[in-house]
Parts: C-alpha cells; structure tokens; sequence
C-alpha cells in the first residue's frame, strides 16, 4: 500500500508545482492541494491502522515529503508537519485518537511545540492558556498540539507536555507575512483559560523515554521510536526536498541557458559540471544518513531492545547536519544560476528562500544538537527534550 501512496503522490506533483506561485501569494496551501493530499492516502502513511492508516516506515513517508517539497517548498513542508502528527497522536492515550479520529479518520492536527503555554492543575486535567507563533497549516486542521509547562503551587514548572486542543479551543490570529516558506499559513495560535483534559496530554519525558499510552494499542514498531527522531527529521526532510527541486530547475536552465559575458554555452562550462556534481553529492549524502539512521533504530525496536543512546545522538547530529548539506547545496547552485534566476515567480529563487526560511526553525539549529552530540561522546551528561 504505501507504494501506491508513493506513486499517487508522484502524479500530483505537475499539479503541486503549478500551483507553486499560487501558493505563496495566498501565503497558505490551497484546499485543493491539501484534499489532493488525502485523496492520495499521503496523511496516512504514519497513522495507526486501526484508524485507517498504514503504519510505514518513516523513511516512506520521508521519500513522499522530499517529491511534495521538490516540487512546492511551502506544501512539502506543510505536508511533512501534518503528516507527522498522526505518528505522534498514536502515542497519545485512546481516548484522545478516538476523540480525534472516531467519526472521521482524515482529520488533521497542526502544531507549536514551544512551551509558550501555562497549564494548572484542576480535577481531571488542567486549565490553559498561552499564544503560540508558527503553526503551520493550522487552516487545513481541525486539531492542534501545543507546548506548555504545568506550574506548581509555587508557580515553578513541574512538567513539560503536548496539550491536544479541538478547534473550537482555540483563535487562529493571520499573522504569516515572510520571504521564505510564505505559503505554509503559519500562523499564531492563542488559547484563553481552556479546560484540557488529562489524557489529551502527553509528557515529553514519557516521549523521550519511548514510553507513551498509545503503544499498548499501537503496536507496530515505528510507534517505540524517539519522538526526536521521527519529528526532527521531518523538519529537515522538506529542505532536501526543496534541495532537490532547486537542483532540478538549475539543470533545466543550465540546458538552455547562454551566459552574456562570454556567449558560451553554460553546459560546457567545467566550473558549473563541478557544482552540479557538488550539490548532488550533497543531496544525497543528506537522504542516506537519515535513512541509514531511521533503519538502525527501526531494527533495533522490531527486535524489542532498547535503542542505545549513542545512535539517538547520531540521528540528531544527522539530521541537522542533513539540513546544512541541503543548504549548501541550494547555495552552489543559486550563486551560480544567472541573474534570470533572480526574477519573481522562477522556482530556483523561491527554493532558496524556502530552504533558508526552513533553516532558521530550531529543531535544525546545528549548534544546539551538534553540542549535545559532543557532549555524549565525551561521557558529559545530555540533559534535552530533543534526543
């Protein structure tokens, strides 16, 4: 089943990639792109099969992001973070993923992890409140997860949770104005004294222990592993997948293109063979290390062990490392694609700035993880939610 999705997928990119410009002047994905999506089975790829879904690797639905995002930036990343949500509402209890997906299995969640959210404790669950930047697609979903720290009595955080929110708990306020990723409707996200009960929350240190309440009736094996893993690299999937569609269109012009300073023909130019040779070296070298590490920790939790420290540190420090080997390579290849290049509405431009504006999202901040990657092979103690 998920190579149908795949190859589903792959018959809507023409359409995905002419919508492109459309995309970004609306400053969010269009709904016929989003029920394309759907329709395609792409939402499902990660959600558990008792509510429809296919339960696939990771590495699958990494594959299907990469074709969404080499062919629009905006809507492979908003793809990448709605598609991942159903994998983490697995891990929620079940009475949060019926209440989510009991009448209707193809609805969406988006997300703001950052803890900008403050919960107290109440009889049987908390009150919360908060206001939340950058929730992408928060338009197309009709859920939303968001970070927040329950006080103490004395008003200290205790715990730090995901707090799972119907649409009518919350205000979407249209705040997404950018230069890069303008079409993923990013939107704030304000809460007001709403009541959330306790088992639409979900510590983050049950998920960083791969212990959650979901496993006991989502069984298969990509439900055991580290929410930092599977998240994390989702963030750097889609700038790949906007790696490679920037490598696509350089080669279109790179075919036709006639340089004015010498009137050569830019194909037999050694210097821009190099860099195509570079920049694709670099896209791969970024899609294996991500797969090779998704694999090791799929085989370790399919033979019910642990998975070791040191390879979660890998993951980390190879997904960020992923996403700069994506920019770099966008880099080459934009520096060197002619000042035609540089016009409104061409791919190549709005691929650059898609990947810078992916860059800049913490989870691939490379010298946070890089450090902690340091630290854990130096024997030091790694204290973080994202391992």
């Amino acid at each position: 089943m998920s190579d149908d999705v795949l190859a589903a997928v792959e018959e809507l990119l023409p359409g995905l990639r002419e919508r492109a410009q459309e995309t970004e002047d609306a400053r969010r994905i269009p709904v016929e792109s989003v029920k394309a999506l759907r329709e395609a089975g792409f939402f499902k790829l990660l959600q558990p099969a008792r509510y429809g879904g296919f339960e696939a690797s990771p590495n699958v639905f990494y594959r299907a992001v990469r074709m969404v995002a080499g062919a629009c930036g905006s809507t492979g990343w908003v793809a990448s973070v709605l598609g991942v949500h159903p994998w983490q509402l697995a891990l929620f209890d079940d009475k949060a993923q019926q209440e989510v997906w009991g009448e209707d299995t193809d609805t969406l969640v988006s997300s703001s992890y950052a803890p900008m959210g403050r919960a107290k404790p109440v009889d049987g669950g908390f009150r919360f409140s908060g206001r939340w930047s950058f929730s992408s697609g928060c338009d197309h979903a009709e859920w939303v997860f968001l970070g927040g720290l329950i006080l103490g009595d004395d008003g200290t955080p205790v715990d730090f949770r995901t707090f799972l929110l119907p649409r009518a708990a919350y205000v979407i306020e249209d705040v997404w104005d950018t230069i890069g990723l303008r079409g993923t409707g990013s939107n704030d996200i304000i809460v007001d004294d709403v009541f959330v009960p306790e088992h639409r929350t979900l510590s983050f240190m049950a998920t960083g222990k791969c212990v959650c309440p979901g496993q006991e009736v989502n069984t298969a094996p990509i439900y055991k592993l580290p929410f930092a893993s599977v998240f994390s690299c989702s963030i750097s999937v889609p700038v790949i997948g906007m790696a490679m569609g920037a490598y696509e269109a350089y080669i279109g012009y790179t075919r036709e293109r006639v340089r004015a300073s010498t009137g050569g023909k830019a194909v037999d130019d050694s210097f821009t063979q190099l860099r195509i040779a570079d920049a694709s070296g670099k896209i791969d070298g970024a899609i294996m290390a991500i797969e090779r590490d998704i694999d090791e920790e799929l085989a370790y939790v399919t033979a019910g062990e642990k998975i070791p420290m040191p390879l979660r540190m890998r993951v980390r420090r190879d997904q960020v490392n992923a996403t700069g080997a994506a920019i770099a390579a966008v880099d080459r290849l934009f520096e060197s694609a002619g000042g035609r290049a540089l016009k409104a509405g061409t791919p190549i431009q709005r691929f650059w700035r898609d990947a810078h504006a992916g860059r800049v999202h913490a989870i691939n901040d490379p010298e946070k993880a890089l450090a902690m990657f340091g630290q854990s092979e130096l024997g030091l103690p790694v204290r973080d939610a994202w391992v």
